[in-house]
Protein backbone atom coordinates (compact mmCIF):
# COMPACT_ATOMS: atom_id res chain seq x y z
CA UNK A 1 0.00 0.00 0.00
CA UNK A 2 1.26 3.09 -1.20
CA UNK A 3 0.92 5.80 2.13
CA UNK A 4 2.59 9.48 1.53
CA UNK A 5 2.51 12.58 3.72
CA UNK A 6 5.93 13.72 3.78
CA UNK A 7 5.97 13.96 7.35
CA UNK A 8 8.77 12.58 9.58
CA UNK A 9 8.40 10.01 12.36
CA UNK A 10 10.74 9.41 14.99
CA UNK A 11 13.14 7.01 14.97
CA UNK A 12 12.90 6.07 11.30
CA UNK A 13 14.33 7.24 8.07
CA UNK A 14 11.64 7.00 5.29
CA UNK A 15 9.18 9.20 5.35
CA UNK A 16 6.26 7.42 2.28
CA UNK A 17 6.23 3.28 2.54
CA UNK A 18 5.57 3.17 -1.87
CA UNK A 19 4.40 0.24 -3.49
CA UNK A 20 6.60 -2.36 -4.62
CA UNK A 21 7.57 -2.28 -8.15
CA UNK A 22 6.74 -5.72 -8.36
CA UNK A 23 2.94 -5.59 -6.86
CA UNK A 24 0.09 -5.51 -9.75
CA UNK A 25 -2.07 -2.98 -7.34
CA UNK A 26 -1.65 -0.31 -5.64
CA UNK A 27 -3.58 2.27 -3.02
CA UNK A 28 -3.86 5.79 -3.76
CA UNK A 29 -4.29 7.87 -0.92
CA UNK A 30 -7.49 10.22 -0.76
CA UNK A 31 -8.43 13.08 0.73
CA UNK A 32 -12.18 12.58 1.99
CA UNK A 33 -12.76 15.66 3.56
CA UNK A 34 -12.23 14.97 7.07
CA UNK A 35 -8.47 15.96 7.24
CA UNK A 36 -6.95 12.54 7.62
CA UNK A 37 -5.24 12.37 4.46
CA UNK A 38 -1.66 10.63 5.11
CA UNK A 39 0.23 8.07 7.70
CA UNK A 40 -0.51 7.61 11.58
CA UNK A 41 1.56 9.84 13.64
CA UNK A 42 2.26 6.50 15.36
CA UNK A 43 5.67 5.09 14.96
CA UNK A 44 5.09 1.63 13.19
CA UNK A 45 7.06 -1.27 15.41
CA UNK A 46 9.67 -3.22 13.80
CA UNK A 47 8.20 -7.11 13.35
CA UNK A 48 10.94 -10.10 12.46
CA UNK A 49 10.72 -12.98 10.67
CA UNK A 50 12.48 -16.38 10.52
CA UNK A 51 13.29 -17.11 6.76
CA UNK A 52 14.15 -20.53 5.66
CA UNK A 53 17.42 -21.07 3.11
CA UNK A 54 19.36 -23.21 1.48
CA UNK A 55 22.51 -21.36 1.31
CA UNK A 56 24.03 -18.46 3.19
CA UNK A 57 27.21 -17.78 1.55
CA UNK A 58 26.29 -15.20 -1.57
CA UNK A 59 28.59 -14.65 -4.63
CA UNK A 60 29.59 -11.18 -5.44
CA UNK A 61 30.93 -10.42 -8.95
CA UNK A 62 30.97 -6.84 -9.09
CA UNK A 63 34.24 -5.24 -10.46
CA UNK A 64 33.35 -2.64 -8.54
CA UNK A 65 33.90 -4.70 -5.30
CA UNK A 66 37.06 -6.20 -4.25
CA UNK A 67 35.40 -9.36 -2.46
CA UNK A 68 33.68 -12.30 -4.24
CA UNK A 69 31.67 -13.72 -0.96
CA UNK A 70 29.09 -12.29 1.36
CA UNK A 71 26.90 -13.30 4.49
CA UNK A 72 23.72 -11.07 5.20
CA UNK A 73 22.27 -12.55 8.36
CA UNK A 74 19.36 -10.53 8.07
CA UNK A 75 17.05 -8.94 5.09
CA UNK A 76 15.78 -5.51 6.04
CA UNK A 77 18.02 -2.79 8.37
CA UNK A 78 15.97 -1.40 11.38
CA UNK A 79 19.01 1.51 11.12
CA UNK A 80 16.56 3.62 8.65
CA UNK A 81 19.39 4.68 6.24
CA UNK A 82 17.60 6.75 3.88
CA UNK A 83 20.42 6.92 1.28
CA UNK A 84 20.37 2.50 1.15
CA UNK A 85 20.92 1.35 -1.60
CA UNK A 86 19.51 -2.43 -0.50
CA UNK A 87 15.90 -0.82 -0.02
CA UNK A 88 14.73 -1.91 -3.31
CA UNK A 89 15.54 -5.32 -2.85
CA UNK A 90 12.43 -5.49 -0.59
CA UNK A 91 10.35 -4.93 -3.68
CA UNK A 92 11.08 -9.03 -4.20
CA UNK A 93 9.91 -10.14 -1.28
CA UNK A 94 6.24 -8.39 -2.03
CA UNK A 95 7.11 -5.23 0.94
CA UNK A 96 7.83 -1.65 0.26
CA UNK A 97 11.37 -0.46 -0.10
CA UNK A 98 10.12 2.11 2.37
CA UNK A 99 8.83 1.66 5.82
CA UNK A 100 8.34 -1.61 5.30
CA UNK A 101 12.28 -2.06 4.90
CA UNK A 102 13.13 -0.91 8.16
CA UNK A 103 10.45 -2.08 9.85
CA UNK A 104 9.46 -5.65 8.78
CA UNK A 105 12.43 -7.59 8.70
CA UNK A 106 13.57 -11.60 8.22
CA UNK A 107 16.34 -13.40 10.24
CA UNK A 108 18.11 -16.32 9.18
CA UNK A 109 18.11 -18.72 12.35
CA UNK A 110 20.03 -21.36 10.49
CA UNK A 111 22.98 -19.24 9.30
CA UNK A 112 25.76 -21.13 11.27
CA UNK A 113 24.60 -24.07 10.92
CA UNK A 114 24.72 -23.38 6.64
CA UNK A 115 27.64 -21.74 6.89
CA UNK A 116 29.85 -25.13 8.53
CA UNK A 117 28.10 -27.21 6.02
CA UNK A 118 28.89 -25.35 2.87
CA UNK A 119 33.08 -24.46 4.71
CA UNK A 120 32.95 -28.24 4.77
CA UNK A 121 32.60 -28.81 1.29
CA UNK A 122 35.58 -30.23 -0.78
CA UNK A 123 34.95 -28.49 -3.26
CA UNK A 124 35.31 -25.19 -1.27
CA UNK A 125 38.21 -23.07 -1.36
CA UNK A 126 38.44 -19.94 0.85
CA UNK A 127 38.45 -16.62 -0.01
CA UNK A 128 37.54 -13.39 2.18
CA UNK A 129 33.97 -13.44 3.70
CA UNK A 130 32.19 -10.20 3.74
CA UNK A 131 29.53 -9.45 6.65
CA UNK A 132 27.38 -6.31 5.97
CA UNK A 133 27.63 -6.04 2.39
CA UNK A 134 24.07 -5.38 2.30
CA UNK A 135 22.56 -4.69 5.69
CA UNK A 136 23.69 -4.26 9.07
CA UNK A 137 24.82 -7.61 10.67
CA UNK A 138 24.86 -5.47 13.89
CA UNK A 139 21.49 -4.02 13.46
CA UNK A 140 19.43 -3.55 16.52
CA UNK A 141 17.93 -6.66 16.60
CA UNK A 142 21.39 -8.98 16.48
CA UNK A 143 21.43 -7.87 20.18
CA UNK A 144 18.59 -10.24 20.89
CA UNK A 145 19.19 -13.05 18.10
CA UNK A 146 22.95 -13.05 17.55
CA UNK A 147 23.09 -14.28 14.55
CA UNK A 148 26.18 -12.53 13.60
CA UNK A 149 27.94 -13.80 16.34
CA UNK A 150 27.12 -17.41 15.58
CA UNK A 151 28.50 -16.41 12.62
CA UNK A 152 31.76 -15.24 13.64
CA UNK A 153 31.92 -18.92 16.20
CA UNK A 154 32.08 -20.79 12.81
CA UNK A 155 34.49 -18.90 11.03
CA UNK A 156 36.88 -18.98 13.82
CA UNK A 157 36.44 -22.45 14.53
CA UNK A 158 37.26 -22.73 10.50
CA UNK A 159 40.19 -19.85 10.57
CA UNK A 160 38.25 -18.21 7.59
CA UNK A 161 39.34 -14.93 7.10
CA UNK A 162 36.31 -12.24 7.36
CA UNK A 163 35.75 -8.60 6.98
CA UNK A 164 33.04 -6.64 8.58
CA UNK A 165 30.87 -3.75 7.47
CA UNK A 166 28.70 -1.86 10.01
CA UNK A 167 27.39 1.48 11.63
CA UNK A 168 26.96 -0.25 14.62
CA UNK A 169 29.10 -0.26 17.77
CA UNK A 170 27.57 -3.50 18.88
CA UNK A 171 30.54 -5.00 17.16
CA UNK A 172 32.69 -4.23 20.27
CA UNK A 173 30.30 -7.15 22.00
CA UNK A 174 32.39 -9.79 19.64
CA UNK A 175 35.63 -8.68 20.41
CA UNK A 176 36.44 -11.60 22.69
CA UNK A 177 36.31 -13.69 19.17
CA UNK A 178 37.82 -10.52 17.01
CA UNK A 179 40.83 -9.76 18.77
CA UNK A 180 42.20 -13.43 18.26
CA UNK A 181 40.79 -13.91 14.75
CA UNK A 182 42.57 -10.76 13.87
CA UNK A 183 46.21 -11.85 15.73
CA UNK A 184 46.01 -14.53 12.98
CA UNK A 185 45.27 -12.37 9.89
CA UNK A 186 41.77 -13.62 10.22
CA UNK A 187 39.60 -10.57 11.22
CA UNK A 188 39.50 -6.61 9.93
CA UNK A 189 36.32 -4.19 10.42
CA UNK A 190 35.32 -1.03 8.54
CA UNK A 191 33.26 1.46 10.22
CA UNK A 192 30.94 3.48 8.28
CA UNK A 193 30.52 7.20 9.13
CA UNK A 194 28.56 9.61 7.03
CA UNK A 195 28.63 12.46 9.17
CA UNK A 196 30.08 13.97 12.36
CA UNK A 197 26.73 15.76 12.46
CA UNK A 198 24.25 13.72 15.61
CA UNK A 199 21.62 15.97 14.56
CA UNK A 200 21.94 15.33 10.63
CA UNK A 201 23.12 11.28 11.76
CA UNK A 202 19.95 11.33 13.49
CA UNK A 203 17.49 12.22 10.66
CA UNK A 204 19.89 10.32 8.09
CA UNK A 205 20.35 7.02 10.10
CA UNK A 206 18.00 7.01 13.31
CA UNK A 207 18.84 3.76 14.27
CA UNK A 208 22.62 3.63 14.16
CA UNK A 209 24.65 4.36 16.23
CA UNK A 210 25.53 7.97 16.98
CA UNK A 211 28.83 9.20 14.81
CA UNK A 212 30.73 9.65 18.27
CA UNK A 213 29.95 6.17 19.48
CA UNK A 214 31.22 4.93 15.98
CA UNK A 215 34.77 6.49 16.55
CA UNK A 216 35.01 5.14 19.96
CA UNK A 217 33.93 1.70 18.37
CA UNK A 218 36.89 1.86 16.07
CA UNK A 219 39.23 3.08 18.98
CA UNK A 220 38.29 0.26 21.11
CA UNK A 221 38.89 -2.47 17.41
CA UNK A 222 42.64 -0.83 17.10
CA UNK A 223 43.47 -0.79 20.66
CA UNK A 224 42.09 -4.97 21.06
CA UNK A 225 44.89 -5.34 17.24
CA UNK A 226 42.08 -5.43 15.11
CA UNK A 227 42.67 -3.73 11.98
CA UNK A 228 39.87 -1.06 11.25
CA UNK A 229 38.90 1.55 8.46
CA UNK A 230 36.44 3.75 7.64
CA UNK A 231 34.63 4.28 5.34
CA UNK A 232 32.86 7.50 4.72
CA UNK A 233 29.74 6.29 2.90
CA UNK A 234 27.91 8.09 1.11
CA UNK A 235 28.88 11.50 0.36
CA UNK A 236 26.50 13.57 -0.94
CA UNK A 237 27.33 16.79 -2.25
CA UNK A 238 25.90 19.88 -0.43
CA UNK A 239 24.83 17.59 2.06
CA UNK A 240 27.72 15.85 4.36
CA UNK A 241 31.06 16.05 1.48
CA UNK A 242 32.38 18.96 3.51
CA UNK A 243 32.84 16.22 5.89
CA UNK A 244 34.99 14.35 3.79
CA UNK A 245 38.33 15.80 5.28
CA UNK A 246 36.88 15.43 8.89
CA UNK A 247 35.82 12.03 9.35
CA UNK A 248 38.65 11.22 7.71
CA UNK A 249 40.54 12.59 10.25
CA UNK A 250 38.52 11.79 13.41
CA UNK A 251 39.11 8.30 12.20
CA UNK A 252 42.60 7.94 11.41
CA UNK A 253 42.91 9.32 15.49
CA UNK A 254 41.11 6.50 16.21
CA UNK A 255 42.97 4.01 15.02
CA UNK A 256 41.60 3.71 11.47
CA UNK A 257 44.42 2.16 9.21
CA UNK A 258 42.69 1.97 5.94
CA UNK A 259 39.72 3.93 4.25
CA UNK A 260 37.46 4.32 1.23
CA UNK A 261 34.47 6.57 0.10
CA UNK A 262 31.10 5.54 -1.78
CA UNK A 263 29.42 8.97 -3.71
CA UNK A 264 25.49 8.82 -2.90
CA UNK A 265 23.89 6.09 -4.91
CA UNK A 266 20.11 6.15 -5.78
CA UNK A 267 19.09 2.79 -7.41
CA UNK A 268 15.74 1.85 -8.04
CA UNK A 269 13.01 3.65 -5.37
CA UNK A 270 15.76 4.95 -3.48
CA UNK A 271 15.25 7.91 -5.64
CA UNK A 272 12.32 9.14 -4.62
CA UNK A 273 12.41 7.85 -1.30
CA UNK A 274 15.55 10.01 -0.82
CA UNK A 275 13.43 13.02 -2.80
CA UNK A 276 10.56 12.95 0.13
CA UNK A 277 12.81 12.71 3.14
CA UNK A 278 15.14 15.84 1.56
CA UNK A 279 11.83 17.79 0.88
CA UNK A 280 10.98 16.72 4.20
CA UNK A 281 13.63 17.52 6.41
CA UNK A 282 15.46 20.27 4.44
CA UNK A 283 13.58 21.47 1.67
CA UNK A 284 15.08 24.86 1.10
CA UNK A 285 18.06 22.90 0.03
CA UNK A 286 16.51 19.83 -1.29
CA UNK A 287 16.44 21.50 -5.04
CA UNK A 288 19.93 22.26 -5.01
CA UNK A 289 21.44 18.92 -3.47
CA UNK A 290 19.53 17.04 -6.01
CA UNK A 291 21.07 19.38 -8.75
CA UNK A 292 24.21 18.92 -7.81
CA UNK A 293 23.74 14.68 -7.33
CA UNK A 294 22.77 15.07 -11.34
CA UNK A 295 26.16 17.48 -11.84
CA UNK A 296 27.84 13.63 -10.53
CA UNK A 297 25.67 11.39 -12.56
CA UNK A 298 25.54 12.56 -16.19
CA UNK A 299 22.18 14.67 -15.56
CA UNK A 300 20.56 11.80 -13.67
CA UNK A 301 19.69 10.93 -10.17
CA UNK A 302 21.36 7.71 -10.58
CA UNK A 303 23.84 5.85 -12.77
CA UNK A 304 24.44 1.96 -12.20
CA UNK A 305 27.27 1.39 -14.88
CA UNK A 306 30.55 -0.52 -13.24
CA UNK A 307 33.33 1.88 -12.73
CA UNK A 308 31.53 5.19 -12.42
CA UNK A 309 28.34 4.08 -10.37
CA UNK A 310 30.70 4.11 -6.64
CA UNK A 311 32.51 7.69 -8.35
CA UNK A 312 30.08 9.58 -10.34
CA UNK A 313 31.47 11.49 -12.95
CA UNK A 314 32.01 15.51 -13.77
CA UNK A 315 33.59 18.41 -11.88
CA UNK A 316 32.25 17.56 -8.33
CA UNK A 317 33.15 14.18 -8.21
CA UNK A 318 36.93 14.19 -9.88
CA UNK A 319 37.00 17.26 -6.91
CA UNK A 320 36.11 14.66 -3.93
CA UNK A 321 38.46 12.32 -5.42
CA UNK A 322 41.03 14.77 -5.34
CA UNK A 323 39.97 15.87 -1.78
CA UNK A 324 40.14 12.31 -1.02
CA UNK A 325 43.46 11.62 -1.92
CA UNK A 326 45.42 14.47 -0.63
CA UNK A 327 43.52 13.62 2.51
CA UNK A 328 44.78 10.13 2.80
CA UNK A 329 48.48 11.32 2.02
CA UNK A 330 48.66 14.13 4.37
CA UNK A 331 47.33 11.54 7.37
CA UNK A 332 49.39 8.13 6.48
CA UNK A 333 46.57 6.08 5.32
CA UNK A 334 47.78 2.66 3.95
CA UNK A 335 46.27 1.42 0.64
CA UNK A 336 44.45 -0.74 1.72
CA UNK A 337 44.20 -3.35 4.78
CA UNK A 338 46.27 -6.15 5.74
CA UNK A 339 46.24 -8.98 3.48
CA UNK A 340 44.34 -11.22 5.36
CA UNK A 341 45.78 -15.06 5.80
CA UNK A 342 44.19 -17.36 4.24
CA UNK A 343 46.69 -20.73 5.28
CA UNK A 344 45.26 -21.24 8.30
CA UNK A 345 42.10 -22.04 7.12
CA UNK A 346 40.95 -25.85 8.07
CA UNK A 347 37.41 -28.05 8.05
CA UNK A 348 38.02 -29.04 11.58
CA UNK A 349 38.05 -32.89 12.07
CA UNK A 350 39.03 -33.56 8.59
CA UNK A 351 43.17 -34.74 8.04
CA UNK A 352 45.17 -33.40 5.51
CA UNK A 353 46.27 -29.69 4.62
CA UNK A 354 43.82 -26.92 3.41
CA UNK A 355 44.28 -25.63 -0.09
CA UNK A 356 43.87 -21.41 -0.21
CA UNK A 357 43.54 -19.02 -3.01
CA UNK A 358 44.18 -15.43 -2.20
CA UNK A 359 41.17 -13.02 -2.88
Amino acid sequence: MEQKNLSALQGRGAVANPTGRFESASLEAFDDGWGSLGLSSEVPTTRVLAENTRRILSQNDSPDLPFRQTINPYKGCEHGCIYCYARPTHAYLGLSPGLDFETRLYSKPAAAKLLRRELSRRAYRPSLIVLGANTDPYQPIERRLGITRELLEVLQEFRHPVAITTKSAGVLRDLDLLAPMASEGLAQVFVSVTTLDPKLSRRMEPRAAAPARRIHAMSALAEAGVPVGVLASPMIPGLNDMELEGILAASREAGAVAAGYILLRLPGEVQSLFQDWLETHYPLKAAAVLERVRQTRSGALNESAFGTRMRGTGTDAELLASRYRLALRRLRYRDRMPSPDFSRFRVPGRAGPQLALAF
